[in-house]
Formats: C-alpha cells, structure tokens, sequence
C-alpha cells in the first residue's frame, strides 16, 4: 500500500521527509480544465499520482442547467492534462457539480451522471486515466452517498476506466455497512481515509474502527493508494505519527 496526503506540491517536501510516498493534487488548482492555456507543473519532491474535485461546482452535471458538451470538453482538457502532470486517477466527489436540486427529477439526475460518466469514459481511456465515483455523505451532496449506490454507476456504465472510490469518513458517517465495500472491491481502485470524528487525520480522534475497513479493503486484494483527506494533518508537525498510525493498522489487518 502507498500512503499519501491530499494537498498541494507545496507540502511534498514535508511530507517526503515524514516518509510519505506522494501527494493527492487538486484538479481545479493543479490541470485547470476550464483554461485554454495550461503548463504540465514542474517536478515535486513526491509524485502526484492522483486528484479530487474533478468537476467544478460552476458546471452542473445534473438539473436543467446542465450543458453536456460544456462538461464533456472541460473533462477532455482535464484529461488530456492529467498524464503530462502524472496523474493516473482522478476522483469524481464533485458534490456541488452532482447535487440535484430542488424539485428536480431525482430519475433524470440519475440519468444525467450516468451519461455523463458514460461519456468521458473513452476520453479516460484514451489517455490512460481511472476515474473513481466517490460516495459522499448526505451533509455534502444528495446524491451518491454511499459506496453501494456508487457501484450502480459503475455497473451501469460498465466501463474499465470507471471505477469506485472509498472513503472512510463518508462510509462511517453514513453508518454504511461494510457487506457493502466487500462487494465493491473487485471495483475499488482508490481510497481515502479520516477518522468519522471531526474529519481529523487517522487515529487522532482515537474513536475510528481502521482496523475492520482496512481488514475488509486487504483481504479484498487492494494494494494500490490510499490518500489522507482530513483536517489537522500538517506532514512536519503529525505527519510521521500519522502515518505510522496507518501502517500499524495496515500490518495488523
């Protein structure tokens, strides 16, 4: 398993010194679908294999504001970008891009992100890229929140360049149980984690079961990244016992 922490270059050299192995970028701060001109960021102490927010909010891909061939050609920028940067995955969480709103038909939403994804599912592939559907919790988004109804899109899409996300925070929150992620896993090919508790880092909180999710995620056969997204998580301050914290629980698993 490789260990990283969602955030910026700027905290790559910290958090390489406290051991861990890259950084999970920003799409909007780091590949800038939504400009015409773009330069590939210059090496960083830690590789940046992966980044969230793939969809700004200013682009509804659900209700009647939603402009596919907008989404489909900003998506197309991201993704040609996302190679000539390193990125390999890219996390679709986007909850103010995926939010039905109000009074809107929740079918046709359903439709909406579903074709959307089938869409951009080619640009993926020709560029080498997995997108992963991140559930989030029904505080942040009302639609997607769990990894179970994730797994609908993806099978509905049924492509290899779609896949699933797990985040701990959000699976905990929505007292979603793990048969769920168990199903899931042939599937899953990113995860997050942050204690349930304040979204803190790993094992802060001291209150978070890391020890059954990461059980459920091993014995499934993942090995691949997992990415620290949570509040309070400075690499030269916590860095090194938090991520020591995450170790432990992944050999004990």
């Amino acid at each position: 398993m490789q260990f990283g922490i969602c955030g910026s270059s700027s905290i790559a050299l910290a958090a390489q010194a406290a051991g861990w192995d890259y950084v999970e970028e920003n799409v909007q701060s780091v590949l800038k679908g939504q400009s015409p001109e773009w330069t590939a960021p210059a090496p960083a102490a830690l590789n940046a294999p992966a980044a969230n927010c793939m969809v700004p909010g200013s682009l509804p891909i659900t209700g009647p504001k939603a402009d596919p061939k907008a989404l489909v050609a900003y998506v197309d920028n991201v993704l040609a970008r996302a190679p000539q940067a390193g990125i390999k995955t890219i996390v679709f969480g986007s909850g103010g891009a995926r939010n039905v709103p109000e009074g809107f038909d929740r079918n046709t939403a359903i439709d909406q992100i579903t074709n959307f994804l089938g869409a951009v599912a080619p640009i993926a592939e020709r560029h080498g890229v997995t997108i992963v559907i991140e559930p989030l919790n029904r505080g942040e988004c009302n639609i997607i929140n769990g990894v179970g109804e994730a797994m609908t899109y993806v099978k509905r899409v049924n492509h290899p360049n779609i896949k699933c996300l797990v985040d701990s925070y959000h699976l905990w929150l929505e007292d979603e149980p793990l048969k769920n992620l168990e199903a899931a896993m042939p599937w899953i090919a990113h995860v997050h984690v942050a204690d349930k508790e304040g979204r803190v880092a790993p094992g802060e909180s001291g209150k978070s079961d890391y020890l059954s999710f990461f059980r459920v995620i091993k014995h499934g056969g993942y090995d691949k990244l997992c990415s620290a997204e949570c509040s309070g998580l400075d690499p030269a301050k916590n860095g090194a016992k938090v991520l020591a914290f995450l170790k432990d629980v992944w050999a004990r698993a």
